[in-house]
């Protein structure tokens, strides 16, 4: 029986450690992808229900709330892919979970939170060019991507847009805003910031949806860590960073909300992972290797020691991809670490001479566990949270997937949901809110539960 699951956390986290947790994959669900969330009307126009306007966005990130033996589940930009109207919001959740094994329920909404700026005007999925017809003006224009929660109760939430750190009470009201390092702006070559377009309009700073992609408080909770996606536009080999591999974590002091340190991350190398499967020709291109392959979640054990997801945009979504090759949690140190807030790594896939990247080491190989049981691999695998004790001293934790609201994400103003078949193959698209073809689905939420034993 799943019953409800009463131990807290530790606020001591985890002891640092050089090897590797114990990992066992307990179960998985699947939310469909037209469930609602707990908005009962469109927040501007009167009441209704589709797919931009309550249909429940999944795990762009998660985060557990022991005070309340809740989770909070943060929702991207909206669906169509910043091109369609959305009110961005988070949603707390109530999973049901085994306290022996970690098994876990499907996960009930409980609340729906909306975001407002300070002046209470809800902030908005839409590009900034849609919203406020300037792409050098941010505005109200907002795609949250990482969360931490406060000991006291502040929802802090990441954006990729900006790339943006922002503080909202529970009620999402923006309380702070947190001031962005100017390397991480995305600038064309006279210096005015853009943030729509891409290269080679945009010269320096974050790629374009390449921005903040996880968040995290340390143990002592006097430091967030915001992770960037993929490395800068420019910071690789002839100046394009879809060639490199370092990828920049950012740190900021919450009290004065300034960055006080960049660290690098150093990707994954391409090569080795085409030689996973020399089965296939879908080998990442060296364009790929920094665009491709990227961060998409952080979580602290302690002060100094993080888990990171590290994937491929390869797997099940809204758009057909090629063989999935990277689903991984590593364990990185801060310890050692250069810190690289006032050095350009521009022009090189290289670490300048006396600078040194953040240590790593394989927690978990998601994808080979996932096919080892059988499961179709999701594209997008992007939450990752630790939650209370288990009732044997194992730790549970969540890694959720992003589906996109299962609709396509072209550019354009219209957008249709996909529907698929995981064992054919089969896909189709249909007007947003209508009935899948026979066979087919919308791309439903995955959520899975792994008990841990961060002891060893």
């Amino acid at each position: 029986m799943i019953r409800p699951l009463v131990a807290a956390l530790s606020l001591a986290l985890f002891a640092p450690s050089a090897q590797s947790a114990e990992w066992s994959l307990v179960s998985v669900i699947e939310t469909p992808a037209n469930t609602p969330d707990a908005l009962l009307q469109r927040p501007r126009s009167g009441p209704g229900n589709g797919a931009n306007i309550n249909r429940f966005g999944f795990y762009s990130d998660l985060s557990y709330d022991s005070p309340t033996k809740s989770w909070f589940a943060l929702s991207d930009r909206g669906p169509g892919g910043g091109v369609l109207d959305y009110a961005t919001r988070i949603q707390r959740i109530i999973i049901p979970v085994d306290a022996t094994s970690g098994a876990i329920g499907q996960p009930v909404i409980d609340r729906t939170i909306l975001f407002k700026d300070a002046e209470g005007t809800l902030l908005n999925g839409l590009n900034p060019l849609l919203l406020n017809g300037n792409k050098t003006m941010l505005g109200a224009s907002f795609d949250p991507e990482g969360l931490a929660i406060e000991r006291r109760g502040s929802l802090f939430i990441a954006d990729e847009y900006g790339p943006s750190l922002f503080e909202f009470n529970r009620s999402g009201n923006l309380l702070r805003a947190f001031t962005t390092p100017a390397n991480l702006i995305a600038r064309d070559a006279t210096g005015v910031a853009n943030y729509v377009d891409g290269r080679p309009t945009i010269t320096t700073g974050r790629q374009d949806n390449r921005g903040f992609e996880g968040l995290t408080f340390n143990a002592s909770g006097n430091k967030l860590y915001a992770v960037m996606q993929d490395p800068l536009v420019n910071e690789g080999s002839s100046n394009d960073g879809r060639r490199s591999r370092n990828v920049r974590i950012v740190e900021f002091d919450v009290a004065s909300g300034r960055s006080t340190a960049q660290y690098i991350y150093r990707l994954e190398d391409r090569a080795a992972l085409n030689a996973i499967d020399t089965s296939t020709a879908d080998d990442f291109s060296s364009t790929n290797q920094g665009r491709s392959i990227g961060l998409s979640a952080i979580t602290a054990l302690s002060d100094s020691e993080f888990l990171v997801l590290e994937r491929d945009n390869r797997g099940y979504g809204v758009d057909p991809t090629a063989t999935p090759l990277h689903k991984r949690v590593y364990r990185i140190s801060l310890a050692g670490a250069t810190n690289v807030q006032d050095i350009s790594l521009a022009g090189s896939d290289s670490l300048p001479a006396g600078v040194s990247a953040v240590q790593k080491t394989l927690e978990v190989d998601l994808l080979g566990v996932l096919k080892a049981r059988g499961y179709a691999i999701p594209e997008k695998i992007e939450g990752l949270a630790i939650g209370p004790q288990l009732a044997d001293g194992r730790t549970l934790v969540l890694i959720g997937t992003d589906n996109d609201y299962s609709v396509t994400q072209s550019g354009s103003g219209e957008q249709f949901d996909v529907c698929l078949n995981r064992s054919t193959g089969a896909r189709a698209q249909v007007p947003l809110d209508t009935a899948c073809p026979e066979g087919l689905t919308l791309i439903p939420g995955v959520l899975m539960s792994f008990a841990v034993d961060f002891r060893r």
